[in-house]
């Protein structure tokens, strides 16, 4: 069980810059309305509606979980997503401001992004495309340093959200006996077990960052995608001495990442009342 404790800290930023390219393919089994359809031809995975755009209920979440401040990493081409909630629905309980990615360079220059907007205060970084127990939200807010969200993968199958297929996907955690990260393995691939008890605890790209995070996202390489990618940049400050706390997890993730997912979160919140 996650332990509840007041928010440190009280502003997340949430990637919503990138292209989406997963979502973009099509899907001759999915069925996605007219409005679904436009927001998947585009990339826009957080503003496919469900009842309402699914950054809402994200959103709605971090409210929950006492966030106050929320910075949006958007393309310069995103009107539509300024336009929405500045104008059609500006959210009541948290404040959203933007940040500017000029290019879909990767996590981690949508990172550097986000801290030009925020300053100097640790941040909580998070997908557009996933929706996180506030829970777990809260117990990471409430650390005043860097800090990961490890999700157990049991926990994260059995909940139904995750295809076991997609854990591949992501990043698996080594972490210490004192719930420090000792290394990330981004994308294992299918030559890994994903059964083996280095694959139990996952990412889904739920970090606090601080400012020596930052500085390392500022000075990352491009990895063998091409991208500027934020667990690079945690591998180097780990090296570079920086402590990352883990707060182990066990709760499932909802994942709006490809067309064929849209049914499922259809059906998990078509009874959710959201309040952001």
């Amino acid at each position: 069980m996650v332990r509840m404790a007041a928010s440190v800290i009280t502003t997340a930023a949430i990637l919503a810059r990138g292209l989406g390219s997963r979502m973009r393919r099509d899907d001759p089994d999915a069925t996605l309305d007219p409005t679904q359809a436009r927001a998947a031809e585009q990339g826009l995975k957080g503003m496919i509606r469900i009842r309402r755009p699914f950054l809402d209920y994200v959103l709605s979440a971090l409210a929950d979980a006492g966030m106050r401040e929320v910075v949006l990493v958007i393309g310069p081409e995103h009107d539509a997503v300024r336009a929405y909630f500045e104008e059609e629905a500006p959210p009541q309980r948290v404040r959203v401001r933007f940040a500017v990615q000029s290019h879909p360079r990767g996590t981690a220059d949508a990172v550097v992004a986000a801290a030009e907007v925020i300053g100097a205060a640790p941040f909580l970084v998070l997908n557009a495309d996933n929706l996180y127990p506030a829970a777990a939200v809260r117990a990471l807010a409430a650390r005043d340093g860097a800090g990961v969200v490890a999700f157990e993968r049991d926990a994260l199958l059995a909940d139904g959200a995750i295809a076991p297929e997609r854990i591949l996907a992501f990043a698996v955690l080594d972490i210490a006996p004192d719930d420090t990260l000792r290394a990330i393995r981004e994308k294992p691939g299918e030559d890994f077990d994903v059964q083996s008890e280095a694959a139990r605890w996952v990412s889904m790209n739920l970090w606090a960052v601080t400012p020596a995070i930052v500085s390392a996202c500022r000075r990352v390489t491009p990895s063998a995608r091409g991208e500027l990618e934020l667990p690079d940049a945690v591998t180097g400050a780990l090296r570079d001495g920086t402590r990352v706390d883990v707060v182990r997890v066990r709760e499932g993730v909802l994942d709006l990442s490809v067309r064929g997912d849209i049914a499922r979160v259809t059906a998990r919140l078509q009874h959710v009342d959201v309040s952001p």
